[in-house]
């Protein structure tokens, strides 16, 4: 073999020990990296996960933790262990308790997750389906510091968009209040105080039924097999399991909960009809276009001409005809009789 073909392969030799083995950017170190960032990804989802089970007053064992977590009973062992370590739990008889430090920790991560899913919510156009994702990536990533900027620039909210209190930047939260929607026998009533993100199959189930935080509903009949309830005029039948996702704080008093909206959707051509709001389901960038075409309470809204395809349709408001697609069209809550008079 030449010299000059020995001078290569040493010259490929050292560019491929680099590649592995370089400070800070090599292949090792990235590894290695990514390693430590799973790491801390898995204790601090075992955190929040353990402070959820102490706020909702549920024993939390090591089979429960690794359920939450889609790991091995092994690897959640493993990970108790370490968050035992660093002093951030304890052990109490089959479960495991916070200590101080270790609730400090999770209430940052809760606070931060809590923070970005309400600015997605009420500052973006992405989906609602896509919240809670986006913001299990982002509280691992994004600094409390930064987390208090964007607090700040949204007006420093105190619940999420699912109903939940968002820890205060000192670690305080409300005590949870409320039942499960199960609970509630024929003849309660309750106001929806919370609706449960995960799992997310059963979370876009009663999205598409159009339950949300703040809505009354009114139990008509409990059996083992099913809950049926009255909300917003609509009757409502629920699995016990899919009720359960469901937090409600009782109530003395029914407002609206017989009440059906009429939607704008719903509007004929020629029609016109006064609105009444918008539904809370309507958040964010798409509210705002919304409230600057001025759909608000009080506005009479003329349905004015139908495009070739049916969507969207032109209405006629506060003197201009303004195109809405039938979706926005169905957030929107109308009284035709009022208008009509």
């Amino acid at each position: 073999m030449s010299p000059g073909s020995l001078l290569l392969i040493g010259v490929v030799v050292l560019v491929f020990l680099a590649w592995i083995f370089w400070p800070e950017k090599g292949l090792l170190s990235l590894l290695t990296k990514m390693r430590m960032n799973t790491l801390k990804v898995q204790l601090e989802d075992a955190l929040k996960f353990l402070f959820d089970c102490e706020y909702k007053n549920v024993p939390c064992g090591l089979h429960t933790v690794a359920g939450n977590l889609h790991i091995s009973s092994n690897k959640a062992a493993a990970i108790l262990d370490r968050l035992q370590e660093m002093g951030l739990i304890e052990p109490r008889n089959e479960t495991y308790q916070l200590t101080d430090a270790g609730k400090s920790y999770a209430l940052r991560i809760i606070r931060v997750h809590r923070i970005w899913e309400k600015y997605l919510a009420d500052e973006t156009s992405m989906d609602h389906k896509e919240w809670h994702n986006a913001a299990d990536l982002k509280e691992h990533q994004l600094s409390a510091e930064a987390a208090e900027k964007i607090a700040g620039q949204i007006g420093n909210p105190v619940f999420d968009p699912h109903g939940d209190p968002i820890p205060t930047a000192s670690g305080d939260l409300p005590l949870h209040l409320g039942v499960n929607l199960s609970a509630l026998k024929e003849g309660d009533a309750g106001r929806i105080s919370h609706i449960e993100d995960e799992p997310g199959y059963i979370y876009e189930q009663l999205m598409a039924l159009g339950l949300y935080p703040g809505m009354q509903v009114y139990i008509m009949d409990v059996s083992a097999g099913k809950i049926t309830f009255a909300a917003q005029g609509e009757e409502i039948v629920l699995t016990p399991l899919f009720a359960s996702a469901i937090t409600v704080e009782k109530i003395q008093e029914t407002v609206h909960v017989n009440n059906k909206y009429e939607l704008l959707s719903s509007l004929e051509i020629g029609e016109k009809a006064e609105v009444i709001g918008i539904s809370p389901n309507c958040r964010g960038q798409q509210r705002r276009r919304l409230l600057d075409l001025g759909i608000v309470p009080g506005t009479i809204v003329t349905a004015e001409i139908k495009s070739a395809s049916g969507d969207p349709v032109g209405y006629r408001i506060m003197g201009a005809t303004i195109g809405i697609r039938k979706k926005q069209a169905g957030f929107i809550f109308i009284n035709k009789k009022i208008a009509q008079v």
